[in-house]
């Protein structure tokens, strides 16, 4: 018979997995998706359509999480406070998703097919870090923010660092490196300078 006493403690673990695989996942999918959107004078809208279906899934998985609930035997009680704070956090979700969408949208002609390797290292390095900086706001570290430890504070630096070079230096769908426009700075010969 096999020991199952570890395995409640290591379910957050996976789900956090999951949650990484699918949102590792997602920027570079809805890139694809924007981009098989109907272009030409249809261009600039081909961003909202593809979040259009990003609120569909969302709408989707929502009927789901009601159809577990009632499987699951919930009394379907809600407080105003788990209410309210949940349609923030969806609000802050669905106003990521839109956002991003915009980001990649704007990153195309830059960075063509590569977008989403440009966009998607800032996302993803940035949020923890905002993730971080939040839950301690809420919820402050017992013996304040003095008592952080530096190995911590490194790693939000070094999550910062990583999305920069992520960013700067993935591979273009061309293999080379992507190579932004860059806004050079006047010399110090120049007026104004």
């Amino acid at each position: 018979m096999a020991d199952n006493s570890t395995s409640p403690g290591l379910a957050w673990l996976y789900y956090a997995l999951m949650t990484v695989v699918a949102w590792g996942v997602y920027g570079v999918i809805l890139h694809k998706g924007r981009g098989h959107m109907p272009m030409g004078p249809e261009t600039p809208h081909a961003g909202l359509k593809a979040f259009l279906f990003v609120c569909i899934a969302y709408a989707i998985i929502g009927i789901v999480s009601a159809v577990l609930l009632k499987l699951r035997g919930s009394n379907w009680s809600f407080t105003n406070q788990g209410v309210s704070w949940s349609f923030v956090a969806g609000a802050a979700g669905a106003a990521g998703a839109f956002t991003l969408v915009l980001a990649l949208g704007a990153a195309a002609p830059i960075y063509k097919g590569a977008a989403a390797a440009a966009v998607m290292p800032i996302v993803f390095a940035g949020a923890p870090v905002i993730n971080t900086i939040t839950a301690m706001l809420l919820h402050p570290p017992q013996g304040g923010f003095r008592s952080l430890p530096v190995p911590f504070l490194v790693g939000c630096v070094l999550a910062a660092a990583g999305a920069f070079m992520v960013a700067r230096f993935a591979p273009s769908n061309t293999g080379a490196p992507i190579k932004p426009h860059t806004i050079t700075a006047p010399s110090p010969s120049q007026p104004g300078a």
